[in-house]
């Protein structure tokens, strides 16, 4: 399987007493499956209690889809999806802080590989700029 993995942080802290929470689920491996994934992640954060107007959350679902759009066009097999995973990281007890782990893998055969954003997308291309927008939404 081949895997892509951003952390989207809310605050900085050092606390230990962290709850952790986690969503795992397989979509079809089409452009479908990849909105899907994408909803369904705005959705998770809100069940976990993560404000739906905080720019952390549009970030997460821009994240989402720029994977799940990755794995469906790069890492697409016939008949299988891919696999999001989220991880959510939560300090505890009154501290607002927040660690958000997205994992997407495709179902391609062979060692994971990570993906390496283009320094310099072509000019007026269509492609090639998504992972810059990643690297840019994450810290």
């Amino acid at each position: 399987m081949s895997g892509m993995t951003p952390e989207i942080r809310s605050a900085p802290d050092h606390r230990l007493d962290v709850l952790c929470r986690r969503f795992s689920r397989v979509f079809d491996g089409t452009l479908r499956g990849a909105r899907l994934a994408r909803l369904l992640t705005v959705r998770q954060l809100a069940d976990w209690g993560w404000d739906g107007e905080d720019e952390s959350a549009y970030a997460a679902a821009l994240v989402v889809g720029e994977f799940a759009a990755n794995a469906v066009a790069h890492g697409r097999v016939p008949g299988r999806g891919f696999l999001l995973t989220l991880h959510l990281h939560l300090a505890q007890p009154a501290v607002r802080m927040a660690l958000l782990r997205i994992e997407v893998a495709d179902c391609r055969a062979g060692r994971p590989s990570v993906p390496v954003p283009s320094p310099s997308p072509g000019d007026g291309g269509e492609h090639g700029r998504g992972l810059l927008i990643v690297d840019a939404l994450v810290e």
